[in-house]
């Protein structure tokens, strides 16, 4: 029933019943008045024929019995009639019901009545009487005076009233009929309501279940357009509104998509705000950074965003002003561009624009470095050479053996001066990715026992134990390229033998689940922990007070660690000062 009045359906009925039964009530009430009005008029026109028609007997007649007997066949039925010849003496009457005398009495007895017995002019007057059919009750009756024998000073008179009942009883059935017409009326305003209401709302229910089937994204749904009037016209427009709202969701849905993919291919991190500094959107490298943020602060902060970012971000905001800077952030460089988003003239939040610079300035420090070293690398034996090249130039050493010496630094610093230009080139060549490996299947215990044993000599004239164990079976074997891997492990072993003193050298092959462990342990001086993450890096030098006098270019473990990767290993350095150090690196033998 609720769902009734909810509906236009529903209002429709109730305005056109409401409309409809207001003008009913009022036709009524003034046809009731109206009829009443007619009633009473044929009422009193009757009733002064009807006197004039007795009065016209009485004159004629003059016995009471004639007159009696006429007055009985031409009054009408529920009219009574009362003839008097003064308010005191009542002549005859001819009455029906009860309550006659009372009747009678109250006729006489008004005073309106008192002027007819002296006047030729008809009095009528509608008076409540008691009735004439039910005792102790009151009706409204009409009495009509008549004057008789107007020709005398004093004459008599002829009252006529009649009986209430057919007034009423006429007015009760033009009462059912007004009403009955008033019902059929209201039943077929209903009819016509519901079909009217039906026909207007029949189409709009199709809109609502096609709004909803838009709504849910069925785009393909339409409405039928057999109606040329407004429905029909409105059902048109929803149609095409239908096919226009799939035309601009589809360009929104390619539009967000091609954003999508620009913002998922972007290298830089992009983070969206609002106006409120909550993140409305970020792309993969922001979430990455987030995370990265969030693990370096731990417990301190519950912000994915760091204190600086939403500084710069306040000033954005508050003075709308786009903003470039470069931060330095726990050890790593990020440079931010910030600008407003506006949504009108409003602002409504901020787009930031992060770039990690870490690797940048770690490649420009490298190239500094890079271009440092090898100057101070090639100033000293160009140095040596532009020296005592002079000194023999100038003659200035007579002695022969002396002479031979100083020829001999300069060919020992030539050769120096070729081995690192060498080593600078195969390094630059493993690094772009050119160096090619010979691979061939070698036996893992000789192939490394052979290579450890080279510096048999070396170690025992430096009072060092040179030891090399293994856990591999004596028939496997392992796929490497023989001179590359030689080159990783003579570095390795000579530059654990030039860094110990006395103590011992070991050369441990172990046998991982799918890799070949090559590890090379001394009791040497140690590397410092804070250098151990760069021992890997061209000349690098963990030792600064070092030189280079004992023939070695700083670039070896660099190689070392590049023909490793094309291995597909891994190479990593365990040290601990006074201690010894222990360099591992990995190769897979599957």
């Amino acid at each position: 029933m609720n769902r009734i009045w909810n509906s236009v359906v529903g209002k429709l009925w109730v305005t056109i019943l409401l409309l409809v039964s207001f003008v009913l009530f009022v036709f009524t009430v003034l046809m009731l008045e109206f009829l009443q009005n007619y009633h009473m008029q044929q009422a009193e026109s009757s009733l002064r024929q009807t006197a004039a028609t007795v009065a016209s007997i009485l004159d004629d007649n003059e016995t009471a019995e004639k007159t009696s007997e006429l007055l009985s066949d031409i009054l009408p039925e529920s009219t009574n009639a009362l003839i008097a010849l003064s308010d005191q003496e009542v002549l005859f009457g001819m009455q029906e019901g009860v309550n006659k005398r009372e009747i009678q009495d109250m006729i006489l007895a008004n005073k309106a009545f008192h002027e007819i017995f002296k006047s030729d002019e008809p009095v009528i007057k509608e008076m409540m009487m008691p009735s004439s059919t039910d005792e102790g009750k009151m009706d409204s009756y009409v009495v009509l005076g008549f004057p008789l024998n107007v020709e005398n000073e004093v004459h008599g008179a002829v009252f006529i009233y009649q009986s209430p009942d057919a007034l009423h009883k006429t007015s009760k059935e033009t009462t059912k009929i007004v009403f009955l017409a008033a019902f059929i009326a209201f039943v077929l305003t209903t009819f016509f309501a519901f079909f009217l209401s039906s026909r207007i709302t029949s189409p709009l229910r199709k809109m609502r279940e096609l709004a909803f089937e838009i709504a849910k994204g069925n785009f393909e749904a339409k409405l039928p357009t057999t109606q040329s009037d407004e429905i029909g016209q409105l059902a048109v427009a929803f149609n095409q509104m239908g096919r226009q709202l799939k035309h601009n969701l589809e360009v929104i849905n390619q539009e967000n998509e091609q954003l999508s993919n620009i913002l998922t291919s972007m290298t830089d991190a992009v983070i969206t705000f609002n106006r409120d500094r909550t993140i409305l959107l970020s792309n993969p490298p922001a979430e990455r950074l987030m995370q990265k943020w969030f693990v370096n602060k731990g417990s301190q902060s519950t912000k994915p965003i760091p204190p600086e970012l939403y500084h710069m971000l306040d000033h954005v905001l508050m003075f709308e002003d786009k903003l470039e800077e470069e931060i330095e952030m726990d050890g790593n460089y990020y440079t931010f561009t910030i600008s407003p988003l506006y949504s009108g003239e409003l602002i409504r939040g901020a787009v930031a624009v992060i770039r990690d610079m870490t690797e940048q300035h770690r490649l420009e420090k490298l190239r500094s470095d890079f271009i440092a070293n090898v100057s101070h690398e090639l100033r000293t034996p160009i140095s040596m050479l532009q020296g005592y090249s002079e000194a023999l130039m100038d003659d200035f050493i007579q002695d022969p053996e002396e002479r031979n010496e100083i020829t001999k630094i300069i060919y020992d610093e030539s050769k120096r001066m070729g081995r690192l230009v060498t080593d600078l080139l195969d390094l630059a060549r493993m690094e772009a990715g050119h160096m090619t490996l010979y691979k061939d299947e070698l036996p893992i215990n000789s192939t490394f026992e052979r290579i450890t044993q080279k510096f048999a000599q070396v170690a025992k004239e430096k009072h060092v134990q040179l030891v090399f164990d293994s856990e591999f079976d004596a028939d496997a074997v392992i796929s490497i390229d023989e001179d590359r891997i030689e080159q990783v492990l003579t570095n390795l072993v000579d530059n654990a033998l030039r860094h110990t003193d006395a103590g011992s050298v070991t050369v441990k092959v172990e046998q991982e689940p799918t890799f070949a462990k090559i590890s090379v342990q001394d009791t040497g001086h140690g590397i410092p922990q804070e250098d151990l993450p760069y021992v890997f890096e061209r000349f690098y030098k963990a030792d600064k007070a070092r030189t280079r006098s004992k023939g070695g270019t700083g670039l070896g473990l660099a190689i070392a660690r590049n023909i490793v990767k094309a291995h597909s290993g891994n190479i990593m350095v365990d040290s601990v000062v006074e201690e010894g150090t222990t360099f591992t690196f990995y190769l897979p033998f599957e």
